[in-house]
């Protein structure tokens, strides 16, 4: 047999195998390649648990039992403001409902008469004014009385001057009821600057004499069968008398009415 002649007399091809293998890039150092025998198993760094060294073990203790006291906190702030959230609710709705069943109105309080006495703006000796007032007081409500306590205080003012005192009666207000009660203010040891008293003489003169009067009053309010906690009623009133004798009449009159809860 003829022997088969290769052309140029070049060398066979090489295997295949033996040309990629050939033609791989060298091992990187920083990824060895496994040895013979052996399995490389990756896994995601998520689930990776490591342990930390001994110089470090000390703070990841601490850091560890803080985070733990933060979940506590932040336990016990949810639980609090969730608490209070249902406490306000709670409370707004019974507030609704008392307000729409008992349907409350302001009390409302006018002077209707005043009689003024003890002064005398031709001399510059100290003044002992007095003033009978009376006041109208009037409860709109059908479900709701007015209890007026002790320690109530009535003052009359010229300007800043605080000229006399009294203080209301106690008694208790039903429902649906107007009072007209009587008050002697009295004040002694009045002494008006000689421009005060040039100022009064001027406006009796002209039928126009300024005058504040203040009211504080404690009550409580009946509601159904409970009475409330102490609350202050706050009444101030400008009133313009005509001139400054027990037979004074007023000109015009505006008060204001307002309340402290607490």
């Amino acid at each position: 047999m003829a022997d088969r002649v290769h052309p140029g007399d070049s060398p066979p091809p090489a295997n295949d195998n033996h040309l990629s293998m050939s033609k791989l890039p060298p091992p990187s150092p920083e990824k060895p390649v496994p040895q013979p025998g052996t399995y490389v198993i990756q896994i995601p760094k998520d689930q990776i648990y490591r342990v930390p060294p001994p110089e470090n073990a000390r703070r990841y203790a601490h850091l560890s039992k803080r985070k733990a006291n933060k979940g506590v906190l932040r336990r016990c702030c949810c639980c609090f403001l969730t608490t209070m959230l249902v406490l306000l609710t709670a409370v707004a709705i019974a507030a609704a409902v008392i307000y729409f069943y008992f349907k409350p109105e302001a009390p409302s309080y006018s002077v209707e008469s005043v009689a003024i006495k003890g002064f005398n703006l031709t001399s510059s000796s100290p003044l002992s004014p007095e003033f009978d007032i009376a006041v109208r007081a009037h409860n709109p409500n059908d479900k709701i009385g007015i209890y007026y306590e002790k320690g109530s205080s009535v003052r009359v003012f010229y300007e800043d001057v605080d000229l006399c005192n009294g203080a209301l009666p106690v008694f208790y207000q039903p429902t649906n009821n107007v009072t007209l009660f009587q008050m002697a203010l009295k004040g002694s040891g009045i002494e008006l600057t000689n421009t005060a008293l040039r100022a009064l003489s001027d406006e009796q003169s002209k039928g126009a004499v300024p005058f504040k009067l203040r009211l504080r009053a404690p009550v409580k309010i009946k509601v159904g069968a409970v009475k409330t906690w102490e609350i202050t009623v706050k009444v101030t009133c400008k009133i313009t008398v005509d001139k400054l004798t027990a037979a004074s009449k007023i000109v015009s009159k505006d008060c204001n009415y307002g309340v402290n809860l607490w």
